[in-house]
Protein backbone atom coordinates (compact mmCIF):
# COMPACT_ATOMS: atom_id res chain seq x y z
CA UNK A 1 0.00 0.00 0.00
CA UNK A 2 1.24 3.74 -1.05
CA UNK A 3 1.23 6.31 1.84
CA UNK A 4 0.79 10.08 1.16
CA UNK A 5 0.76 12.60 3.76
CA UNK A 6 -1.26 15.84 2.69
CA UNK A 7 -0.53 18.89 5.27
CA UNK A 8 -3.38 21.43 5.82
CA UNK A 9 -5.90 18.08 5.12
CA UNK A 10 -8.98 18.32 7.97
CA UNK A 11 -11.31 20.60 5.58
CA UNK A 12 -11.77 21.91 1.73
CA UNK A 13 -9.44 20.78 -0.75
CA UNK A 14 -6.89 18.41 1.46
CA UNK A 15 -9.66 16.91 2.83
CA UNK A 16 -10.98 15.54 -0.85
CA UNK A 17 -7.70 15.18 -1.54
CA UNK A 18 -7.66 13.08 0.59
CA UNK A 19 -10.68 10.91 0.59
CA UNK A 20 -9.94 10.31 -3.31
CA UNK A 21 -6.42 8.94 -2.51
CA UNK A 22 -7.71 6.96 0.19
CA UNK A 23 -10.64 6.05 -2.60
CA UNK A 24 -7.96 4.69 -5.08
CA UNK A 25 -5.68 2.39 -2.20
CA UNK A 26 -3.63 4.90 -0.30
CA UNK A 27 -2.71 5.44 2.88
CA UNK A 28 -2.95 8.92 3.71
CA UNK A 29 -1.77 11.01 6.75
CA UNK A 30 -3.59 13.98 7.30
CA UNK A 31 -1.46 16.75 8.66
CA UNK A 32 -3.55 18.92 11.08
CA UNK A 33 -2.41 22.37 12.75
CA UNK A 34 -5.37 21.15 15.08
CA UNK A 35 -5.31 17.23 15.82
CA UNK A 36 -8.88 17.63 16.92
CA UNK A 37 -10.33 18.54 13.84
CA UNK A 38 -8.03 16.31 11.98
CA UNK A 39 -9.50 13.40 14.00
CA UNK A 40 -13.33 14.66 13.38
CA UNK A 41 -12.27 14.66 9.80
CA UNK A 42 -10.95 10.71 9.79
CA UNK A 43 -13.95 9.89 11.66
CA UNK A 44 -16.43 11.63 8.66
CA UNK A 45 -13.96 9.12 5.88
CA UNK A 46 -14.32 6.39 8.18
CA UNK A 47 -18.50 6.36 7.65
CA UNK A 48 -17.51 6.39 4.37
CA UNK A 49 -15.88 2.95 4.62
CA UNK A 50 -12.32 4.85 3.89
CA UNK A 51 -10.39 3.42 7.09
CA UNK A 52 -6.80 3.56 5.93
CA UNK A 53 -6.26 7.27 7.01
CA UNK A 54 -4.80 8.78 10.55
CA UNK A 55 -4.44 12.34 11.57
CA UNK A 56 -0.87 13.71 12.40
CA UNK A 57 -0.38 17.00 14.25
CA UNK A 58 1.81 18.90 12.24
CA UNK A 59 2.36 22.26 11.95
CA UNK A 60 4.00 23.97 9.13
CA UNK A 61 5.28 26.86 10.49
CA UNK A 62 6.69 24.80 13.88
CA UNK A 63 9.96 22.53 13.69
CA UNK A 64 9.17 20.71 16.59
CA UNK A 65 5.68 19.82 15.30
CA UNK A 66 7.32 18.98 11.84
CA UNK A 67 9.91 16.64 13.24
CA UNK A 68 7.54 15.28 15.67
CA UNK A 69 4.93 14.35 12.57
CA UNK A 70 8.30 13.01 10.82
CA UNK A 71 8.77 10.53 13.72
CA UNK A 72 5.21 9.49 13.71
CA UNK A 73 4.81 8.99 10.38
CA UNK A 74 8.18 6.86 10.30
CA UNK A 75 7.43 4.43 13.26
CA UNK A 76 3.95 3.59 10.88
CA UNK A 77 6.27 3.36 7.47
CA UNK A 78 9.64 3.18 5.96
CA UNK A 79 8.31 4.65 3.14
CA UNK A 80 6.90 7.88 2.11
CA UNK A 81 5.25 7.73 -1.59
CA UNK A 82 3.86 11.32 -1.44
CA UNK A 83 3.74 15.03 0.07
CA UNK A 84 1.24 17.20 -0.94
CA UNK A 85 1.94 20.84 0.46
CA UNK A 86 -1.15 21.90 0.26
CA UNK A 87 -1.28 24.01 3.98
CA UNK A 88 -1.56 27.79 2.94
CA UNK A 89 -3.18 31.10 4.16
CA UNK A 90 -4.24 33.93 2.09
CA UNK A 91 -3.36 36.47 4.55
CA UNK A 92 -4.76 39.93 5.71
CA UNK A 93 -6.41 42.05 3.36
CA UNK A 94 -5.85 44.09 1.50
CA UNK A 95 -2.09 43.35 -0.19
CA UNK A 96 -1.05 46.39 -1.81
CA UNK A 97 2.51 46.10 -2.67
CA UNK A 98 3.35 49.63 -2.05
CA UNK A 99 1.73 49.18 1.57
CA UNK A 100 1.60 45.79 2.75
CA UNK A 101 3.84 45.57 5.27
CA UNK A 102 6.79 43.07 6.12
CA UNK A 103 5.27 41.53 9.34
CA UNK A 104 2.13 40.84 6.84
CA UNK A 105 4.62 39.10 4.32
CA UNK A 106 6.24 37.48 6.70
CA UNK A 107 2.91 35.76 8.18
CA UNK A 108 1.70 34.72 4.84
CA UNK A 109 5.71 33.57 3.64
CA UNK A 110 5.70 31.54 6.69
CA UNK A 111 3.18 29.24 6.21
CA UNK A 112 3.21 29.19 2.29
CA UNK A 113 6.74 28.95 1.48
CA UNK A 114 9.20 28.10 4.12
CA UNK A 115 6.59 25.92 6.08
CA UNK A 116 6.24 23.81 2.58
CA UNK A 117 9.99 24.30 2.43
CA UNK A 118 10.64 22.92 6.23
CA UNK A 119 7.90 19.96 5.64
CA UNK A 120 9.39 18.86 2.14
CA UNK A 121 13.03 18.65 3.92
CA UNK A 122 12.29 16.69 6.94
CA UNK A 123 10.36 14.15 5.25
CA UNK A 124 13.17 13.83 1.99
CA UNK A 125 14.15 10.46 4.09
CA UNK A 126 11.23 8.55 3.78
CA UNK A 127 10.43 9.92 0.41
CA UNK A 128 13.60 9.12 -0.83
CA UNK A 129 12.54 5.14 -0.31
CA UNK A 130 9.69 5.25 -2.61
CA UNK A 131 10.03 3.50 -6.28
CA UNK A 132 8.63 6.97 -7.24
CA UNK A 133 8.45 9.61 -4.71
CA UNK A 134 6.33 12.45 -5.87
CA UNK A 135 5.69 16.42 -4.03
CA UNK A 136 2.96 18.42 -5.16
CA UNK A 137 3.22 21.95 -4.23
CA UNK A 138 -0.38 23.63 -4.21
CA UNK A 139 0.14 26.53 -5.69
CA UNK A 140 -2.25 29.58 -7.52
CA UNK A 141 -2.52 31.25 -10.54
CA UNK A 142 -1.51 34.50 -8.52
CA UNK A 143 1.52 33.47 -8.81
CA UNK A 144 2.20 33.76 -12.30
CA UNK A 145 4.29 36.42 -13.48
CA UNK A 146 3.09 36.23 -17.26
CA UNK A 147 -0.71 36.20 -16.06
CA UNK A 148 0.04 38.80 -14.02
CA UNK A 149 1.60 41.15 -15.94
CA UNK A 150 -1.27 40.52 -18.71
CA UNK A 151 -4.38 43.36 -18.15
CA UNK A 152 -6.61 41.27 -20.17
CA UNK A 153 -6.09 38.29 -17.67
CA UNK A 154 -9.42 37.51 -16.14
CA UNK A 155 -7.89 37.66 -12.22
CA UNK A 156 -5.63 40.34 -13.51
CA UNK A 157 -7.22 43.18 -10.73
CA UNK A 158 -6.20 40.53 -7.97
CA UNK A 159 -3.06 42.12 -6.53
CA UNK A 160 -2.40 39.80 -3.53
CA UNK A 161 1.26 41.43 -2.99
CA UNK A 162 1.90 38.31 0.21
CA UNK A 163 0.09 35.79 -1.08
CA UNK A 164 1.05 35.97 -4.83
CA UNK A 165 4.43 36.88 -3.57
CA UNK A 166 4.86 33.47 -1.60
CA UNK A 167 2.98 31.12 -4.58
CA UNK A 168 5.92 32.76 -6.88
CA UNK A 169 8.93 32.25 -4.77
CA UNK A 170 7.01 28.14 -4.23
CA UNK A 171 6.90 27.94 -7.67
CA UNK A 172 11.05 28.84 -7.48
CA UNK A 173 11.58 26.42 -5.28
CA UNK A 174 9.59 23.92 -7.12
CA UNK A 175 11.90 24.14 -10.24
CA UNK A 176 15.23 24.03 -8.06
CA UNK A 177 13.87 21.14 -6.46
CA UNK A 178 12.99 19.23 -9.27
CA UNK A 179 16.05 19.73 -10.70
CA UNK A 180 17.98 18.79 -8.18
CA UNK A 181 15.86 15.80 -7.24
CA UNK A 182 15.88 14.35 -11.28
CA UNK A 183 18.14 11.95 -10.69
CA UNK A 184 16.74 10.23 -8.10
CA UNK A 185 13.44 9.92 -9.63
CA UNK A 186 11.73 12.30 -7.82
CA UNK A 187 8.43 13.79 -9.53
CA UNK A 188 8.07 17.51 -7.90
CA UNK A 189 5.59 19.99 -9.80
CA UNK A 190 3.63 22.80 -8.97
CA UNK A 191 0.22 22.46 -9.06
CA UNK A 192 -2.79 24.94 -9.28
CA UNK A 193 -6.23 23.74 -8.75
CA UNK A 194 -7.84 27.26 -9.90
CA UNK A 195 -10.28 29.03 -8.02
CA UNK A 196 -12.52 26.61 -5.72
CA UNK A 197 -15.25 26.83 -3.51
CA UNK A 198 -14.10 27.10 0.04
CA UNK A 199 -14.13 29.17 2.64
CA UNK A 200 -10.51 30.62 1.45
CA UNK A 201 -12.20 32.10 -1.26
CA UNK A 202 -15.53 33.34 0.04
CA UNK A 203 -16.97 29.96 -1.25
CA UNK A 204 -16.46 31.66 -5.21
CA UNK A 205 -15.40 29.36 -7.68
CA UNK A 206 -15.31 25.53 -8.89
CA UNK A 207 -16.56 22.29 -7.30
CA UNK A 208 -13.81 21.06 -4.69
CA UNK A 209 -14.55 17.16 -5.68
CA UNK A 210 -12.92 18.89 -9.24
CA UNK A 211 -9.86 20.34 -7.69
CA UNK A 212 -9.14 17.39 -5.70
CA UNK A 213 -9.55 15.42 -8.20
CA UNK A 214 -6.86 17.54 -10.44
CA UNK A 215 -4.29 17.62 -7.82
CA UNK A 216 -4.90 13.81 -6.90
CA UNK A 217 -4.04 13.82 -10.90
CA UNK A 218 -0.62 14.85 -10.55
CA UNK A 219 0.20 13.31 -6.40
CA UNK A 220 -0.37 9.85 -8.44
CA UNK A 221 2.21 10.38 -10.97
CA UNK A 222 4.52 7.59 -12.57
CA UNK A 223 7.94 7.06 -13.12
CA UNK A 224 6.86 8.42 -16.92
CA UNK A 225 5.35 11.34 -15.22
CA UNK A 226 6.57 15.00 -15.16
CA UNK A 227 8.35 16.88 -12.98
CA UNK A 228 9.37 20.28 -12.58
CA UNK A 229 6.28 21.78 -14.31
CA UNK A 230 3.17 24.31 -13.05
CA UNK A 231 -0.09 23.04 -13.82
CA UNK A 232 -3.04 24.65 -13.78
CA UNK A 233 -6.86 23.75 -13.97
CA UNK A 234 -7.50 26.97 -15.14
CA UNK A 235 -4.76 26.77 -17.99
CA UNK A 236 -5.84 28.43 -21.12
CA UNK A 237 -7.87 25.87 -23.52
CA UNK A 238 -5.63 23.36 -25.77
CA UNK A 239 -2.50 23.70 -23.16
CA UNK A 240 -1.52 21.48 -20.27
CA UNK A 241 1.40 23.73 -18.53
CA UNK A 242 0.33 27.13 -17.08
CA UNK A 243 3.06 29.78 -17.67
CA UNK A 244 4.95 30.55 -15.17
Amino acid sequence: MKHVLITGANKSIGLETARQLAQQGYFVFLGCRDLAKGQQAVAHLAETGLAHVEAVQLDVCDKASIQAAEKTIREKTTVLDGLINNAGVLGQLPQHASETSLDQLREVFETNFFGAIEVTQAFLGLLKSAPVPVVVNITSGLASLTLQSDPTWIHAPYKLAAYGSSKTALNAYTVFLADELREQGFKVNAVDPGQTATDFTGYQGGAVTDAAQFVAQYATLGADGPTGKYFSRDAPAGETESPW
